[in-house]
């Protein structure tokens, strides 16, 4: 067993998290934070497709991650611009 296994594995806890998190109200999400958390599995899903051999578990964590932070993101927005906006126009 090598980093490109315990790695991965260790670092799972940030998808789950944010899978975890979809149920739950939106004011406590941080635009930021989900940005930052977006680029980072996007740079990470590149770097685990490029070092040989290919760490495919990072991958698959990274991208499980990238969609979990990305339907964050579209929480944050519908939350804090579309749904507000609607509420002040009423």
């Amino acid at each position: 067993m090598s980093t490109h296994f315990w790695g991965p594995v260790a670092n799972w806890g940030i998808p789950l998290a944010a899978i975890a998190d979809i149920k739950k109200d939106p004011s406590f999400i941080s635009g930021k934070m989900t940005f930052a958390l977006t680029l980072y599995s996007l740079m990470f899903m590149r770097f685990a497709w490029k070092v040989q051999p290919r760490n495919l578990l990072l991958f698959a964590c990274h991208f499980t991650n990238e969609c979990a932070q990305l339907t964050q993101g579209a929480r944050f927005i519908n939350y804090y611009y579309i749904e507000n906006k609607t509420k002040n126009e009423k």
